[in-house]
């Protein structure tokens, strides 16, 4: 199939973006650069640097795309809370502007980089894709705006459409012949490769964001899931896709670590101490997000194969060291 692959200089998306073009697939990356890298690119994809808003130049009426995957966007929960309205602009009103393209163009899917954000403080864990959606932070609710764009999509214009809930994302796709591919992010905000950055001796220290959260050890809890069976996911995708649907898929191993069990295992990969100083809550940060993953089992037929935060942060740090410190 010929793809177009939005924000496929990023990390989740320059991932996808090498499985595509291993399963045989042409890919095109769409990246404006702003929070990517160019050398993230795989080296096979056609680039085009330009902004989410103007994927009409790439998407036209004789474009012959079969799908769009759909990665741009902004990521961090805290930030979307203080800046709400570059989070609005990028994650909805830009998305918007690609939508309004793939209908143009007349490209039949499109698989949606979503968030398990969207669910907020669940009643219940795990999570299925049943659960109440009420977004704690404004990240979560501009994802969740664009997910309910795309079933209205799907319904009066009949996309096929699919968006993967993500829980958090670690690890890194390591290659023999060495175009390996990891986390970066500028100011960087996510906790594994926090903990790389002060066991490689850039940062002092690391913080914990609340230690009084109804969890077995006060810290928050999370269910990590490999980039590489998260890429892996969005392959499927694309195969289930069905006209005038909407399908929505939880993805995480249905396993939680709270923030002190994730240091204690980057500690035991890096030989590291890691200094850890306890910090205020985050706005918007829920207690517990563990994912069922039972749908995307049953019809995606999907199932995690490094599902262990010794998977995760081993292969991240490989990629830290060699690419990154």
């Amino acid at each position: 199939m010929k793809l177009l692959v939005t924000g496929g200089a990023g990390y989740v998306g320059s991932v996808t973006s090498r499985l595509l073009l291993d399963a045989g697939h042409d890919v095109t990356v769409l990246d404006n650069l702003s929070t990517g890298f160019r050398e993230a690119v795989a080296p096979d994809a056609t680039f085009v640097e330009a902004d989410l808003a103007d994927a009409g130049t790439v998407l036209t009426a004789g474009s012959g795309f079969d799908a769009v995957l759909h990665f741009a966007g902004l990521i961090a929960a805290g930030e979307s809370m203080t800046r709400p309205e570059i989070y609005w602009d990028h994650n909805v009103i830009r998305s918007l502007r690609l939508l309004e393209a793939v209908r143009a163009a007349g490209v039949p899917k499109l698989v949606f980089s979503s968030t398990a954000a969207v669910y907020g403080n669940p009643s219940e864990l795990p999570i299925t894709e049943g659960a109440v959606k009420a977004p704690t932070n404004t990240y979560g609710a501009t994802k969740l705006t664009f997910d309910h764009a795309l079933t209205s999509e799907a319904f009066a214009h009949g996309l096929a459409a699919v968006s993967l809930r993500y829980f958090n994302v670690a690890g890194a796709l390591i290659r023999p012949e060495g175009q390996d591919v990891g986390e970066r992010h500028d100011p960087e905000t996510h906790l594994i490769p926090i903990a790389l950055q002060v066991a490689a001796g850039k940062r002092e220290k690391l913080q914990l964001f609340g230690d009084d959260y109804p969890t077995a050890d006060g810290t928050c809890v999370r269910d990590y899931i490999h980039v590489e069976d998260l890429a892996r996911a969005h392959l499927l995708a694309l195969d289930a896709a069905v006209a005038k649907e909407h399908r929505i898929y939880n993805l995480g191993t249905g396993s939680g670590f709270t923030n002190r069990q994730v240091v204690e295992v980057a500690r035991e990969v890096t030989g590291h101490e890691l200094p850890v100083e306890i910090a205020p809550r985050r706005e918007g940060d829920p207690a517990s997000l563990v994912a069922s993953s039972a749908l995307a089992r049953a019809e995606l037929g999907w199932t995690p194969q490094k599902a262990t935060l010794h998977d995760m942060i081993g292969d991240a740090w490989t990629f830290y060291r060699t690419h990154v410190a």
